[in-house]
């Protein structure tokens, strides 16, 4: 029975600390994201930083966003011509791929591109950081590490990952005409004249805002995983698997939040 009792305080106290813990990380989570983006307009700026940021965020990922999105948009229109054929409804391709992809996969499939090459690179460039003390030596020497290394990913984060968006949209619009009109033989005139229905303020303003919430998402994951790296390689290893599967999962959570606020805030029915 004295056993029974030790074992059963000792699981409990041990759930209090988990809870402690997870509290503690949460409000340190908030913490970085609130100083990283009002360090945006506080002085020192690192404008040397950002840029490097935005070279490695924007230029290091329009290949692999250009190419997603045109196999994405061509297997969307493909799908849709097949299935709209059946009803006789073939000419409303145009309309559905450019609804689809303005609203929803233009801005989540750039986001998971993102997160899968820039956000990796956040936590495990900051997590090598925290391992070799340089994030310590940068207290040392006065400087504050969120203003330093959070703002300037942040704030790349919040210009490149919109521009990339808008880039992987019209790629993704481009690779719907292609298997609209050489495949599924439509007219090319049709096609665009239902785009342009589509690219209407509401479409538009929904596509436009998601990519700006999303970026800073994944900056603000990422940087607080690497930050808090612990344990080595393997530790090093755990927290850039944490930060771009915790990115993933938020996109997707963040999509559909926004998505029925936007639905709601817009007058659609719902």
């Amino acid at each position: 029975m004295g056993q029974g009792r030790q074992d059963s305080q000792y699981l409990a106290k041990m759930k209090k600390v988990k809870i402690k813990e997870l509290i503690s990380g949460l409000q340190d989570f908030y913490l970085l994201s609130l100083r990283g983006l009002v360090g945006i307009i506080r002085k020192p700026f690192y404008l040397k930083d950002t840029i490097e940021q935005m070279d490695y965020a924007g230029a290091g990922t329009f290949l692999i966003i250009f190419l997603v999105s045109l196999f994405v948009g061509m297997a969307l229109s493909l799908q849709l011509s097949a299935e709209l054929s059946r009803l006789g409804l073939k000419m409303y391709t145009g309309m559905i791929v450019g609804i689809s992809v303005i609203r929803e996969l233009g801005p989540v499939v750039a986001a998971l591109v993102f997160a899968g090459r820039v956000g990796a690179g956040m936590a495990s460039e900051l997590g090598s950081m925290v391992l070799g003390h340089q994030v310590d030596t940068l207290r040392v020497f006065g400087v504050d590490p969120i203003k330093k290394l959070v703002t300037p990913r942040i704030l790349s984060s919040l210009l490149m990952l919109p521009a990339l968006t808008i880039i992987g949209d019209a790629v993704s619009l481009f690779g719907g005409y292609y298997i609209a009109v050489f495949v599924s033989h439509q007219s090319s005139t049709f096609y665009w004249s239902s785009i342009r229905e589509v690219l209407t303020f509401e479409n538009v303003f929904a596509g436009a805002v998601k990519p700006f919430i999303f970026g800073y998402l994944i900056a603000c994951i990422c940087c607080y995983t690497g930050l808090s790296t612990k344990g080595g390689a393997i530790g090093l290893r755990r927290s850039t698997t944490r930060a771009v599967v915790t990115s993933i999962i938020m996109i997707i959570v963040s999509d559909f939040i926004l998505t029925r606020i936007l639905l709601y805030a817009l007058g659609f029915p719902v």
